[in-house]
């Protein structure tokens, strides 16, 4: 069945598939997918608060201390579409308990860390396991909810991301004010032992694809994102021989890769929906307003640190407003999400984060810690903004059985924009010595480039 909106003919749907969940089961259900994606977006937020800690008890570099960051980003981002695809076999419910156990057992290789290369090796293990539940986790979110309420689940599921990150910095503020950085880690073990649990009680069981498992087209797809990752971060920090060879290679398998895929009837890397143009344009507004974000997330901290000389209990929290944005606008949203097009809502946050990192730009250097906190607040509620609509775009377009592709090509999106962003921050770090406001104008850059795109879905999705 397929509806028409303002956005364009994208709503595809079976009212049987997608009737969803209703009373308690919804509630016990949506409670162990959030607690799950709490724990990987929790753990994300407070590893950027302590990156200035970490590279200087490990002795590394500011720029190779994000490898901290990079190196979960980069195995979530390549494990993702193969996760997706492995989750429509063995069960959404199945896949998104595994990666809980994968994220226990990486966090302790974390916290037990003593150099940055074990410290990057373990944060490599903790993004497959975050790839394992963000890959099935708006899909789970699509069979918990009805179709005609899927805008409220997936403003929900950005409400819980918004707290994550919100509680990231402050929880991080705090543990560093009186531990060391591994404890950063160690808090996730309760958590993920909770979530654990209610995941095995309370997901759903979903309906299964009877197609092979593509061996094939999984390895090149991990080795595609891989090597143009560490590929694109060599060039970043001047290495242009070997990046320039890596980033090659990966250009390489990408091609093979979209040659191998082309008569594949479920490909791993969803061309067939990207060959719909509303899926495509959203999944492209949604990578640009990921760049935006973490060029400000990734940067900030050390901004805060080296140009406005706060402390790290104090970094923390004049980051937190910018989650409290997102969390505050995503819940009020909610029952937007399902009334009004993305390119309307969508367009509108975006412009207004941009604004929001425009106002920080032309801060002064002694601005005071309010001057900073409302601005980065702004932004957050236009962020909370973009990202419900733009969501809900990307999987109402996917047609029945391929909920499972739309969920993980949703999460590359996100995690394509957010790596890119780190990376971006790690190239200005090697090229300027003070690249402090040059990040947040390429912030405010990107996030008008999405909303533009945003605006003019509506035409160019004709």
């Amino acid at each position: 069945m397929t509806a028409t909106t303002e956005d364009g003919p994208q709503e595809e749907y079976d009212p049987q598939r997608h009737a969803g969940l209703y009373g308690a089961q919804r509630l016990k259900a949506m409670s162990a997918v959030l607690l799950a994606l709490l724990l990987s977006v929790l753990d994300y937020a407070i590893a950027n608060v302590a990156l200035p800690l970490i590279a200087q008890d490990l002795h590394a570099s500011s720029s190779r201390a994000i490898w901290v960051v990079n190196a979960y980003q980069l195995a979530n981002l390549s494990c993702l579409l193969p996760l997706a695809s492995l989750g429509s076999r063995v069960g959404f419910a199945r896949l998104s308990q595994l990666g809980i156990f994968l994220f226990l057992i990486a966090s302790v290789a974390c916290a037990l860390s003593q150099n940055l290369l074990e410290l990057t090796l373990a944060r490599a293990l903790q993004g497959m396991g975050g790839a394992c539940i963000m890959s099935v986790n708006i899909a789970l979110v699509r069979f918990i909810y009805p179709h005609k309420e899927l805008g409220r689940g997936i403003a929900l599921n950005g409400l819980f991301v918004g707290l994550g990150v919100a509680l990231g910095p402050s929880l991080g503020s705090l543990i560093l004010s009186v531990a060391s950085w591994p404890w950063i880690f160690w808090i996730n073990l309760p958590l993920a032992l909770a979530a654990l649990a209610l995941a095995h009680a309370a997901l759903p069981q979903t309906p299964r694809s009877d197609i092979p498992t593509d061996m094939v087209g999984s390895l090149l797809t991990v080795a595609s994102f891989a090597l143009t990752g560490v590929g694109l971060d060599g060039l970043m920090h001047a290495d242009f021989l070997s990046g320039g060879v890596v980033t090659v290679a990966g250009v390489l398998c990408w091609a093979m890769l979209l040659h191998y895929q082309r008569e594949r009837l479920e490909p791993i890397v969803p061309v067939d929906l990207l060959a719909r143009r509303p899926f495509l344009l959203a999944c492209l507004v949604g990578f640009l307003g990921f760049v935006a974000s973490n060029l400000y997330i990734v940067a900030m901290p050390f901004t805060l640190a080296s140009a406005f000389h706060r402390g790290a209990g104090t970094i923390g929290l004049l980051i937190a407003p910018w989650a409290v944005g997102v969390a505050t606008m995503s819940f009020v949203v909610s029952r937007l999400a399902d009334r009004f097009p993305a390119s309307i809502l969508s367009s509108i946050g975006l412009a207004i984060t941009a604004s929001g990192f425009c106002l920080l730009w032309f801060l002064p250097t002694d601005a005071s810690n309010w001057a900073i906190a409302w601005r980065t607040l702004f932004a957050g509620c236009g962020f909370g903004l973009f990202q419900p609509p733009n969501n809900r775009a990307i999987m109402v377009t996917a047609p029945p059985g391929r909920e499972g592709g739309a969920s993980g090509m949703l999460s590359v999106a996100r995690l394509a924009g957010q790596t890119s962003g780190a990376l971006l921050v790690a190239g200005l770090f090697t090229v300027f010595p003070h690249p402090a406001f040059i990040c947040l104008g390429a912030a405010m850059v990107a996030a008008l480039t999405g909303s533009a795109l945003s605006l003019g879905r509506k035409y160019l999705a004709a």
